[in-house]
């Protein structure tokens, strides 16, 4: 049976590369070369190096091949499979069962035009084409005739190798243009009989008569005297023997001899192996026994045999075995039974404070007030508050091992971590995201950067202190520098003039969902929570974004970040709004021109406590003593200030009067305006008096 397939497969190359012997089909009459049962595929380049009138050619050439095919479900089958660039099948192995069927549908097929991916046909073959669900047959020869004229535009040696394991024959047809080496790479050995190279489509036809005897010839191991001793096996033109099972074919080519697997180390036994005819048989040492693979010896385990008499391990060995116990026990005398080993009380334990003893093993606990870790040996303090003296102003917090400090609302943790203190003295994190997109313009982009200084200088910058970071954005984000890069004004000043205008779109949503995610992390400077510095992002802008920026100003917020929003020239007062914190009017800034953002700078205070950034003063009783005397006092010292300017104002020279007069002016506002808040003041002691009868005689007297 296996002759006749070999034959069959063979015979079936002949008629496929018949394809070489004409380019039109033949007469019907014409008899067909009986091959056997054979699958068979062309995969044919269709890229746009193949002119219409070539791939005519190439049409014709598969249906004179179909024409010298016995054709049908049982006998031969045939798929198409065109490529370029891509990978089409025309039909499959089990689409037609009739040769007139077939032809229509190879004059149906429409050129690809694309690029040259063999590489990719030979996989789309392997795997689909001659797949079950496309028609292929099991134990049938697989054939593949692959015709192209150019070279591949991708890696065919390997695919090809696989197709080739898997027992696909392939045969391949160069014309023209086509590289031999990938015409080598892609066919089966050997390559005379599987290799065709021809200058152009029409010239296909002269290689038909030169292999149709080679592949339709007579079997030579039915017709000749072969000389094989056990088998012979037909192959195009050729023969070759083969041997039996349990023998080798000798160096004649023809005769075998019996194969003795024991003494050319042929064999798997673990321990005697002694040679049959055909194979060999494998026997065990005493104390072993084989197993049912035949091959592999056992020894004979009375521990798992339970023919011992161990407390706690036996340990095995051929026919023997000793006893041990598990860790935390030692073996007694009679080398059989085992005694409990107390760690805690013999010291073998690594327990910081507490060790509770078992059986060969302890487990470590701790003191009241104390946690264990997860090293399941040392201990955590719970509650250093109640156990150190923490130096807190206000409250205490214990933690893990730790604690930290808390103040009253209202007032600020100081740089010590433990007194407590007004806006005043608090220092923030401060991370500015600036413009540098196109419409920005170099010249503009350096009155930026001294925008950026000038809010620098207004900060009281220091490692413990104010912390700034700078991070410019465009259609891509850029951090500058983190918050823990620079520790004073005059080197952050420094960085900021070296900056380099990166110019493109304008992407805020992206700056400030960046700002959220890494600017603010604590790995890039910013200080945890716990301390609570207030976090401070500030956005310079001059144009609409390019992205939404809703999500990542409401994340920055909800994440406690103050948010500024400072605006120029074409920037969207709506966008400025929406990043600004509340009140927006505080938090909002905006001009027309690159020019007057000096200005803004001057104005802008980034300042977190209540009275300095929402405009607003301390709540005091205005009843209150100190309350009177202490306004009393600051607008007395400001009438002072303005009598002095009005006498320089009276001595100045004449050539300066007009300059003189715009002083007097501002002067004489000034001093209207302390007037009215003097009289504030007595209306409101007049006010205190009537409802706050014993207020001291000295505060009257003052007033």
């Amino acid at each position: 049976m296996r002759m006749r397939q070999l034959g069959a497969l063979c015979g079936l190359m002949l008629l496929t590369l018949a394809v070489l012997a004409s380019a039109r089909p033949k007469a019907g009459s014409e008899q067909k070369c009986k091959s056997g049962p054979v699958d068979l595929v062309f995969l044919i380049d269709s890229s746009r190096s193949v002119r219409p009138y070539e791939f005519e050619t190439m049409r014709k050439f598969m249906i004179d091949i179909l024409d010298t095919l016995d054709i049908g479900p049982n006998t031969t089958r045939v798929g198409v499979v065109q490529y370029s660039s891509q990978v089409r099948s025309e039909f499959s192995l089990k689409t037609h069962t009739r040769l007139d069927s077939m032809v229509k549908g190879i004059n149906q097929i429409i050129p690809l035009a694309q690029g040259t991916m063999t590489g990719l046909a030979i996989r789309y073959m392997m795997n689909v084409a001659f797949s079950a669900e496309e028609g292929d047959r099991p134990k049938v020869p697989n054939v593949a005739v692959i015709v192209t004229d150019g070279r591949p535009q991708d890696r065919v040696a390997e695919v090809a190798a696989e197709a080739r394991q898997k027992g696909i024959e392939i045969y391949a047809v160069g014309v023209a243009r086509a590289d031999m080496a990938s015409l080598r790479a892609m066919a089966s050995l050997p390559f005379e009989d599987h290799v065709f190279l021809v200058e152009s489509f029409d010239l296909i036809q002269q290689f038909g008569q030169q292999f149709q005897d080679k592949l339709c010839g007579a079997d030579l191991c039915l017709e000749s005297d072969h000389g094989c001793e056990h088998i012979c096996e037909s192959s195009p033109g050729s023969y070759h023997c083969l041997c039996l099972p349990g023998y080798t074919l000798n160096d004649n080519g023809k005769t075998c001899a019996v194969i003795d697997y024991c003494s050319f180390g042929n064999h798997t036994c673990d321990h005697e192996c002694v040679s049959v005819l055909g194979g060999f048989l494998c026997r065990c040492d005493e104390g072993y026994r084989l197993l049912g693979d035949g091959t592999t010896c056992r020894a004979i385990d009375l521990c798992a045999e339970g023919k011992h008499d161990c407390e706690q391990i036996c340990i095995s060995a051929p026919g023997v075995f000793t006893c041990d116990c598990h860790k935390g026990y030692t073996l007694n005398e009679d080398e059989k039974t085992c005694t409990a080993i107390d760690l805690c009380a013999e010291g073998k334990h690594d327990c910081e404070q507490i060790c509770i003893s078992a059986p060969g093993v302890f487990t470590c606990d701790c003191n009241k007030g104390f946690k264990l870790n997860r090293d399941k040996r040392t201990c955590t303090n719970m509650d250093l508050c109640n156990t150190v003296e923490h130096g807190c102003e206000h409250q205490c917090v214990s933690t893990p091992g730790s604690y930290y400090c808390i103040c009253p609302e209202g007032q600020l943790l100081q740089e010590d971590g433990k007194s407590c203190g007004t806006c005043k003295s608090a220092n923030i994190d401060l991370v500015l995201l600036i413009d540098g997109s196109k419409s920005v313009r170099p010249q503009n982009f350096e009155l930026v950067k001294q925008f950026v200084n000038q809010v620098v200088d207004s900060l009281d910058v220091s490692a413990h202190g104010t912390r700034v970071g700078l991070v410019q954005y465009s259609s891509r984000v850029r951090t500058e520098f983190p918050l823990n890069m620079y520790h004073s004004a005059d080197e952050i000043k420094a960085a900021v003039m070296k900056v380099v205008y990166m110019e493109k779109g304008t992407m805020t949503g992206l700056a400030l969902k960046h700002m959220l995610e890494h600017s603010f992390s604590e790995a890039e400077g910013a200080r945890p929570p716990s301390r609570n510095i207030p976090r401070v992002g500030l956005v310079f802008t001059d144009g609409r974004s390019q992205d939404g920026i809703t999500e990542y100003t409401k994340k920055a917020k909800e994440a406690g970040i103050t948010m500024y929003a400072v605006g120029v020239g074409k920037a969207v007062e709506d966008e400025l709004r929406e990043i600004a914190s509340e009140p927006v009017e505080k938090h909002f800034y905006y001009t027309t021109d690159f020019s007057a953002i000096s200005t803004i700078a001057e104005n802008l205070k980034i300042n977190v406590c209540p009275e300095e950034s929402q405009g607003e003063i301390e709540v005091k009783d205005p009843c209150a003593c100190e309350s009177l005397v202490e306004f009393q006092q600051a607008t007395m010292s400001s009438l002072d200030q303005f009598t002095q300017k009005h006498i320089l104002f009276l001595t100045s020279s004449p050539k300066h009067k007009v300059h003189l007069f715009s002083i007097h002016y501002r002067f004489t506002c000034e001093l209207n305006e302390s007037l009215l808040l003097l009289n504030q003041l007595s209306t409101g002691w007049d006010h205190c008096s009537s409802g706050a009868a014993g207020e001291p005689a000295s505060v009257q007297e003052v007033i």
